[in-house]
């Protein structure tokens, strides 16, 4: 045996397992299904709204119905500084535009909760990756301040986190 530690010459590699997400499988569910708690449609392998919903539909509770019912967010984002403080409302309601911009286009994509912390913060939660990423840098850009992102692989969640 050659090599260090005892005469092993491997090189061991931590390898990272994904941690699986209950909330995205690789079954699609029947066509068409209708959620029934938000009447989104899954129709042409995607979820969708549609003007018209199918009566006969088979019923599924969609995957950002599940996760505003289990309270557990993909996405989480935390604002907090003077600046925020003085114009939490108009922030609030460029968060509330950006969400239904892309919530009519892709309906996992929806706004959670928004909490206020006694410390002055406002945490937002999401049922989506990308929308909190989305919507931090739209702050940044109207507002300045500084963003820190921080996705987790393993977890399937991201924290943003804004202050100024």
């Amino acid at each position: 045996m050659n090599g260090k530690n005892g005469g092993l010459s491997r090189q061991d590699r931590l390898i990272k397992q994904k941690v699986h997400d209950p909330y995205k499988t690789d079954i699609n569910p029947k066509e068409p299904t209708v959620c029934p708690e938000c009447s989104v449609v899954f129709r042409g392998g995607r979820w969708q709204w549609q003007a018209e919903i199918p009566e006969n539909g088979y019923k599924e509770v969609c995957p950002a119905c599940q996760r505003i019912r289990d309270n557990i967010p993909a996405g989480i984002l935390t604002m907090t500084g003077n600046f925020f403080s003085e114009h939490r409302q108009e922030m609030l309601n460029l968060i509330t535009n950006k969400v239904e911009e892309q919530r009519s286009q892709h309906p996992m994509k929806r706004l959670m909760a928004i909490e206020d912390k006694k410390d002055g913060s406002t945490i937002v939660t999401f049922t989506d990756t990308h929308l909190p990423r989305g919507v931090g840098q739209a702050i940044k850009r109207a507002y300045d301040g500084k963003l820190d992102i921080h996705y987790t692989e393993e977890a399937s969640i991201i924290r943003v986190f804004w202050e100024r």
